[in-house]
């Protein structure tokens, strides 16, 4: 029987990858270990909260007196997802990026090494790659060459994976993805943030001229993508999971105003944002050739019930913008054991 520990459970990924996996495996047992930093929410998992086959243990990756102590408590797997991620967070002040991304990342492989983990799988971001031309898609081959600090620090975070995979002969897959959508994303991110203010009738911000590409995949997909590289995946190799679904930022607003019926008074142009990437999109026919992976769910029905999900939640949403979900950290507690 599996028992995985799965950093950063309460975040928008790691929430869904943690529901997800429950629902699909009866035997595996997850054990959920987050800092509770701004954008964990213990409410993103109120649903499993009483499942005796999930556990939550408030730690920190940096610390490693936390790291030790969750590890030793019989986990089988690592499944890596906690960082820091907001782009223009790290523009601002990338001390918790390297803090958290780095530093975390090298103590939580101490202990994997430490503990004899079977397997350890890193999340990562195709944001590591750079800016691609007009043509062209990233491939787990091509060079790392990262525009902010934040995909920095993750890229500096990758070159440790694969240290200890070649140093220490340790069992660990990286995968790297593109755009994220879905629900229980925080609401800085594009698409629940435009999606927040337009149910209110508020403006959105377009960096720019809004030409900026990304190609897009719902977080489920993901989701089955990181647990496919987990089960199935080689050791020392790199998997990239994308949704083959470029859109320009300026039509993806475009499209929101229109499924919400909102004017497009409602975009208001902003300066660009610092060393922004023009374009991503990612080549996913590794994973589909090896892993027996590919997305399923259709960018305007998955973006619709993105949508759906957040008119439905509007008190999560709510709980979120005034920060009362906060309230919460100071009583969570070990669960589940």
């Amino acid at each position: 029987m599996s028992r995985v520990l799965v950093t950063g459970g309460c975040g928008f990924i790691g929430s869904n990858f943690i529901r997800q996996l429950l629902a699909t495996d009866p035997a595996v047992r997850v054990v959920n270990f987050d800092a509770l930093t701004y954008a964990g929410n213990l409410a993103n998992l109120a649903d499993v909260a009483d499942d005796p086959r999930y556990s939550f243990v408030k730690g920190d990756i940096t610390n490693r007196d936390d790291v030790r102590a969750a590890l030793g408590a019989g986990i089988t797997d690592v499944i890596h997802f906690a960082a820091e991620s907001h782009v223009d967070r790290s523009i601002q002040d990338s001390g918790p990026f390297v803090r958290t991304n780095v530093l975390g990342t090298q103590i939580l492989l101490d202990g994997v090494r430490e503990f004899r983990i079977a397997k350890y799988v890193h999340v990562s971001t195709d944001e590591v790659y750079g800016s691609l031309g007009p043509t062209g898609a990233f491939l787990e081959t091509t060079p790392l060459d990262p525009s902010s600090p934040y995909s920095a620090s993750k890229a500096a975070s990758d070159m440790l994976v694969k240290s200890y995979h070649h140093t220490f002969g340790m069992h660990a897959v990286i995968t790297r993805c593109s755009n994220n959508y879905g629900p229980y994303q925080f609401p800085e991110k594009l698409i629940p943030l435009f999606v927040t203010n337009l149910l209110n009738d508020q403006q959105v911000p377009v960096y720019g001229d809004g030409m900026q590409i990304r190609d897009w995949i719902h977080v489920l997909d993901h989701c089955s993508g990181v647990e496919a590289a987990w089960r199935r995946g080689h050791s020392g190799e790199v998997y990239n999971f994308g949704g083959r679904c470029e859109k320009a930022n300026l039509h993806l607003t475009q499209l929101l105003l229109e499924l919400l019926g909102k004017p497009h008074t409602l975009i208001k142009y902003v300066q660009d944002r610092l060393g922004h990437d023009r374009r991503y999109a990612i080549d996913c026919t590794k994973a589909e050739t090896e892993l027996g992976w590919s997305p399923k769910i259709r960018f305007e029905h998955g973006l619709q019930s993105t949508i759906d999900w957040y008119r439905a939640n509007a008190t999560w949403v709510a709980n979120i913008k005034n920060k009362e979900y906060l309230s919460y950290y100071d009583c969570a507690v070990v669960s589940g054991q």
